[in-house]
């Protein structure tokens, strides 16, 4: 098994949000912005959500095509883009591929653009 796309887990993502009230650096900015854009497609975002509801947590590009209506290679570009943002791992079996989300990614998105307050009012809950 080949997994593939933990870009975000290795790279150090900014430890200031941007909503803290301080100045972020300029190529901390930089990191988050590209994750962001990966993250602001509307079919990316379905892509997303598809594999998260899905039975096992995961699944193939074969059985998402029909679930977002467009072609096998379009597909294939958004869950290349999601794999290298580092939002999904790719492992492939035989001559499929099967995504699932990186939960850590996903937080360190979440925490990062939560405002500080509201981050440690979340946690207390």
């Amino acid at each position: 098994m080949e997994y593939v796309g933990t870009a975000l887990a290795e790279m150090t993502m900014p430890q200031i949000s941007p909503l803290a009230g301080e100045s972020i650096e300029r190529t901390d900015a930089e990191r988050l912005a590209g994750v962001l854009k990966a993250l602001a497609d509307p079919a990316r975002l379905r892509l997303l959500s598809l594999i998260q509801s899905a039975p096992e947590g995961e699944a193939c590009v074969c059985g998402l095509t029909a679930l977002v209506g467009l072609s096998q290679p379009t597909v294939s570009h958004h869950l290349r883009i999601l794999t290298e943002a580092g939002m999904l791992e790719r492992e492939k079996r035989g001559v499929w591929a099967y995504y699932r989300l990186v939960p850590s990614a996903i937080a360190t998105i979440a925490d990062l653009l939560t405002p500080p307050r509201k981050r440690s009012a979340r946690r207390t809950r």
